[in-house]
């Protein structure tokens, strides 16, 4: 034993001389394609999983489909789709043939002979404990439905379609407009739905990670004669188009605009309420789109078409691209806008490329730049230290800010016809803010409040819109919910807000919307001038219902006084009646007079002149003009304290001395009335 453990010993510092250092690999530069960054962080453009994936890919289309539109002054017809593909016409689609499972144990939702006798015993009991419960006539509770396992590996496909009537796209830029990340026509300073040219492109890359198939587009342009066809995927690694088939086909019909289909895997079951709860707010802030969304299954039951009509053919103007702020630029966009503009000098490069700088003021701030400025020196010769001068002049100064006419609300005649087509409120009332101004963006608050509707829960329902997009995530922490629960006293303008059926309606409109996280889904509440902004519009819409509602509880409270009167005018008869006849049979001395109009009313009453009909006729009539001269002094003075209007006057072709008639005045309305 000692000699074998003295061997052992002796090896053992063999062993640990023999290993020697690793050599560390040496590490490698490696880039990205901009495609395979947002393939690895989908979360970024709203991917997070199948449902989610499902409701962004419908929302992005919808939203290219509108902007596209809205692009040629078209009013919207946009159909959208969702057709649920079984799995084997998926294999089918993919060339993938259906085979039988060979090794069962293998699978997720495999299931044991002794789980399997467990789960059966648990449903036996709990099938002889109901009988139990309803022999003794107690309370039978329903068992709850055994769950279905469903393996990880299982996964529900969607083909989802998008067609609309818009701009169309030209047939050589139909690659690269779906099959390159981050190229698109919205990178100007402009109020768009989206931005950074993903949206299609995101559906793509998610397409071919889940499902491998690739997008299809038709698109044809107004006036063409054909249609471009086109079938691509994205080769993610290069970010370049991997382009399928792109031909020209006929187009017969004139049909002009763009269709978009593309298969992806999703979850319509745990997306479904969002889905059609994003449907429903995007027709109320575009009550001039039609809108028909189409749910396919394969079970006839479970399909869904929903139309959401238009309601107004009016439509926002189309937003204008604008010229940058001075206050709003960095060391970046100085000198990208000098490459572009090299050929200018600095007086006309400070007039032409910013807003609000006119030539007087734009002298000013050359002659306070330094004595190395000067008016006529070209941009292109500026230094690097003088750019930064620049910056830091544009920093400092004061600049008007910037005008909202570059900006397309949806308007009040737009948000509250919305809010009509779709909540059928009782009340409803809107207010569209002035341009106001964030680190150098102009932005456009409006608003609107209802009271009462239809599929409207008791409480405050808060509907967030940011250049006209519904948002439906993260609403916990957006400056619209946390101003209608903390800011606005609603018992102050008789609205209950546990109560009533509130609805709270903030869009907000800008050149670029301040959202924070990456999936763009809410505002922050630490920005000061759009919380200030928000609440002033809803506190405005407030006024607005409070004198509707004030009004509505005085017509109220008239009615009620109305029919208590009326309720005891049998009694107040019975009681008249009767006092008069032991008037008469008591005697007194009275004057002459009092005794003939006496004497007068007693022939009456013994004649059957007067009689206890005609006396509660007599005493409805007096309820009815009681009520009738209190509406007369009401519109009365609400006419007094309303804004002075322009005199209407008509000719009278009867009487010359009466040759015009103030429509307007009490006179002429009290007539009216009488």
């Amino acid at each position: 034993m000692e000699a074998g453990g003295s061997s052992k010993s002796q090896t053992e510092p063999k062993k640990r001389q023999s290993k020697t250092p690793r050599k560390l690999k040496d590490s490698v530069l490696e880039q990205k394609s901009p495609a395979e960054f947002f393939a690895e962080n989908k979360n970024i453009a709203g991917f997070d999983n199948p449902g989610k994936c499902l409701y962004t890919t419908v929302r992005e289309l919808v939203e290219n489909s509108l902007d596209s539109t809205e692009s040629i002054s078209e009013l919207p017809v946009i159909e959208i789709t969702i057709e649920d593909i079984e799995k084997s016409k998926f294999n089918s689609m993919i060339g993938l043939i259906d085979r039988d499972r060979v090794d069962e144990a293998l699978y997720d939702d495999y299931e044991t002979a002794k789980a399997r006798e467990k789960r059966l015993a648990k449903e036996a009991r709990a099938q002889e404990l109901q009988a139990k419960n309803a022999s003794s006539g107690k309370m039978v509770k329903e068992p709850p439905a055994a769950k279905t396992i469903k393996g990880r590996g299982e996964a529900s496909f969607y083909r989802v379609t998008c067609k609309d009537n818009g701009k169309g796209m030209p047939h050589v830029d139909i690659p690269n407009m779906f099959g390159r990340v981050l190229s698109g026509t919205k990178y100007g300073l402009k109020q768009t739905r989206g931005k950074f040219g993903l949206g299609a492109k995101m559906a793509l890359i998610w397409s071919k990670m889940s499902t491998g198939l690739p997008i299809e587009i038709s698109s044809s342009m107004k006036g063409q004669n054909y249609t471009s066809f086109c079938r691509l995927d994205i080769d993610i690694h290069r970010n370049i188009p991997h382009v399928h088939l792109h031909e020209k086909r006929d187009n017969k019909v004139q049909w002009h605009g763009a269709e978009i289909q593309v298969v992806i895997e999703g979850n319509w079951t745990s997306y479904r309420s969002k889905i059609l709860h994003y449907m429903r707010q995007m027709a109320v802030i575009t009550p001039y789109a039609e809108f028909l969304f189409k749910f396919v299954s394969g079970a006839a039951d479970k399909s869904i078409t929903i139309r959401f009509a238009r309601r107004t053919d009016v439509m926002p103007p189309v937003p204008l691209e604008t010229k940058h702020h001075p206050s709003s630029v960095d060391l970046l966009l100085i000198k990208r806008l000098i490459e572009e503009n090299p050929k200018q000098n600095l007086l006309q490069f400070l007039q032409h490329e910013f807003v609000n700088i006119r030539k007087a003021y734009a002298e000013r701030l050359i002659g306070e730049l330094g004595p190395e400025f000067s008016p006529k020196m070209p941009i292109k010769s500026l230094t690097s230290q003088q750019i930064v001068r620049i910056h830091q002049l544009f920093r400092q100064a004061k600049f008007d800010d910037p005008s909202g006419d570059c900006l397309s609300p949806a308007g009040e005649y737009n948000l509250r016809l919305g809010i009509i087509k779709e909540l059928h409120p009782d009340m409803v009332a809107t207010y569209s803010g002035s341009a106001r101004v964030f680190e150098g963006h102009p932005f456009i608050v409006e608003a609107g409040v209802s009271v009462g509707g239809k599929d409207v829960k008791q409480g405050l329902n808060i509907f967030r819109f940011a250049n006209r997009i519904p948002l439906l995530f993260e609403q916990g922490a957006d400056v619209v919910t946390r101003t209608a629960l903390k800011r606005i006293n609603w018992s102050s303008y008789k609205i209950n807000q546990t109560q009533d059926k509130i609805g709270v309606f903030v869009s907000i409109v800008s050149t670029k919307i301040p959202f924070k996280g990456t999936g763009k889904e809410y505002i922050g509440d630490d920005i000061t001038e759009i919380a200030s902004a928000v609440k002033s519009a809803l506190q405005q819409c407030c006024i607005q219902l409070k004198t509707k509602i004030v009004k509505k509880m005085q017509a109220r409270e008239q009615q009620e006084r109305k029919r208590s009167l009326s309720k005891y005018l049998d009694n107040a008869c019975t009681v008249f009646y009767d006092v008069w006849k032991e008037i008469k049979a008591q005697k007194s001395e009275q004057s002459h007079a009092a005794k003939k109009q006496r004497d007068e009313m007693y022939k009456e009453i013994s004649n059957q002149t007067v009689t206890k009909e005609i006396l509660k006729e007599k005493l409805l009539q007096h309820v009815e003009q009681v009520d009738y001269e209190m509406a007369l002094e009401y519109a009365t003075q609400t006419g007094v304290s309303e804004e002075p209007r322009e005199a209407i006057f008509l000719q009278s072709l009867e009487a010359a001395e009466d040759s015009f008639i103030d429509l307007h005045s009490p006179t002429f309305v009290f007539r009216l009335f009488r």
